[in-house]
């Protein structure tokens, strides 16, 4: 999975601080002259540690290194060993740019350096198609408080500009394609090319990193922990984890984010899947002190660079301007969508189904980019919710007092509804009137929805009861007390489907 990444400064002739490099971490090599004198750089405080999801895409290591308190000589020692490209070449008649900082993220499916066991192991055996596997357009926000990750199917119907084919030098007119097939045929320039005619957004740099990269990167950095509320097993890729809580390495990180044939939603599951990774790593930078510890840094950032592709134009100053903007990050801080899509079965001739954008809706969201507005909507903070697997307004519920306290059904309906169940209103009297506890009878067709439902309603007992339907039964026992907050997994998205960071990361 190769990456690619843009950027932009807010104002290219506004003066640029460099802060100063810490004297510990000093290259004994003497600074490349300037223009001014040098400054020192202010100490960094414990807390101003970069924390952007990006780091998923191993190309982010060329971001963090300007963060990291590493400094501007370990920085030019770095980046002599970044592979450079230049996907701007020729480029003409490129979008305005607007506020803040515009990166493109892209992921190829290069897989020579994968050891055979590896490919077995991992089920990476077939031939790479040389295309990008994953896309993802990225936006800093110009007060450096937000960064907006927007996934953009691979499927996307796409529509490139003239060009010449890099493998058979034949040119080609414009013509329909899926977004992916842009890399194999024009690689990273006709890539930039073609997500900018389809965006509007301007790209700025670019970082590219494949599947061995990865791995590596995940494995250098730690394990990174992953929440499931449902089993996950996909035959094509190997993964296979129950529900619960997992500590994924390289190689599994790899399965999960990569991952289609889980369930019904496909590519835009895995989409989904790739912005929680994205956002565990987050969780994980902020407590991990990695980028604290210069030895240890230093052996992740070589790591990871070991396989970055970079355009020429993004070097140390880029690094460090960039490292310096994202220090006070967290989770909270960034936030994920991915394109609003119309017909996701588009038939074209000659290239099968893609998916096609919502024309209204994608040119609102990317506008927001340009105008470098949030795309998630502020949220009344609330006490912490158990995840569960079906959404709380998804479940109807009829409420039943099995005790000879007066209310009790009332109440225990009030609690259900406020935490967001489609309770009935109308609770009713119980048969029984001496029940010690709470029980839930459900039919067996909606056990997920019943194992939701017991979330809220700790120590309540589950009774299956064939026929029952989908109305879930509630009969508040003498040992009811309260209920608890629960929410979907996947959180309720706001104007164009986006979510933060900390809302999708493990708890």
């Amino acid at each position: 999975m190769q990456i690619v990444w843009a950027y932009r400064a807010t104002d290219p002739l506004a003066p640029r601080r460099c802060p100063p490099v810490p004297t510990p971490h000093r290259s004994p090599r003497p600074p490349r002259p300037r223009a001014a004198p040098p400054q020192r750089r202010r100490p960094r405080k414990q807390d101003e540690r970069p924390r952007w999801g990006m780091r998923v895409a191993t190309g982010l290591s060329v971001l963090v290194l300007g963060a990291g308190g590493i400094g501007h000589a370990v920085v030019t020692n770095l980046e002599t060993g970044i592979d450079r490209i230049d996907p701007f070449k020729d480029m003409k008649n490129r979008p305005r740019a607007g506020n803040g900082m515009n990166l493109l993220l892209v992921g190829t499916d290069g897989r020579d350096k994968i050891t055979a066991a590896e490919k077995k192991k991992y089920r990476l055996g077939g031939a790479p198609c040389h295309c990008t596997d994953t896309i993802m357009l990225v936006h800093l926000s110009a007060d450096k408080e937000r960064a907006s990750i927007v996934s953009l199917p691979r499927d996307s119907y796409a529509e490139i500009p003239a060009h010449r084919d890099r493998t058979t030098g034949k040119e080609h007119a414009a013509h329909p394609v899926k977004l992916n097939a842009a890399y194999a045929e024009g690689g990273p320039n006709l890539t930039v090319r073609t997500v900018e005619h389809m965006t509007g957004v301007k790209v700025d740099h670019y970082l590219e990193v494949d599947f061995t990269s990865f791995m590596t990167t995940v494995d250098t950095l730690g394990k990174v922990k992953i929440c499931t509320t449902r089993p996950m097993k996909d035959s094509y890729t190997g993964l296979d984890l129950a529900a619960g809580t997992h500590e994924l390495d390289g190689g599994q990180a790899l399965q999960y984010v990569r991952s289609r044939h889980i369930d019904g939603a496909a590519d835009l599951g895995r989409m989904q899947r790739q912005q929680k990774f994205m956002a565990s790593l987050i969780k994980q930078a902020t407590s991990s002190g990695v980028l604290l510890n210069p030895v240890k840094f230093r052996e992740v950032a070589s790591t990871m660079l070991r396989s970055v592709r970079a355009d020429k134009g993004f070097g140390t100053e880029q690094m460090l301007d960039l490292g310096q903007a994202m220090r006070g990050f967290s989770a909270a801080s960034s936030e994920f969508t991915s394109v609003p899509m119309g017909n996701v079965a588009y038939q074209v001739k000659g290239i099968g189904s893609t998916v096609k954008w919502d024309p209204k809706k994608s040119k609102q969201l990317f506008q927001a980019l340009r105008d470098d507005k949030p795309l998630t909507v502020a949220r009344p903070k609330q006490a912490p919710a158990k995840k569960v697997d079906v959404a709380p307004q998804q479940i109807r519920v009829q409420v039943y007092n099995g005790t000879p306290k007066d209310g009790l059904g009332s109440t225990v309906d009030a609690a259900l509804h406020a935490t967001g169940f489609n309770t009935t209103r109308a609770p009713l009297t119980a048969p029984q009137r001496d029940l010690k506890h709470t029980l839930i009878t459900y039919d067996p067709r909606w056990d997920r929805s019943a194992k939701s439902l017991s979330a809220a309603l700790p120590g309540a007992e589950l009774k299956a009861v064939k026929g029952q339907g989908g109305t879930m039964k509630v009969t508040a026992g003498a040992d009811y007390r309260a209920v608890e907050r629960v929410r979907a997994e996947e959180p309720d998205p706001g104007r164009f489907g986006a979510v933060k960071g900390d809302e999708v990361a493990c708890p």
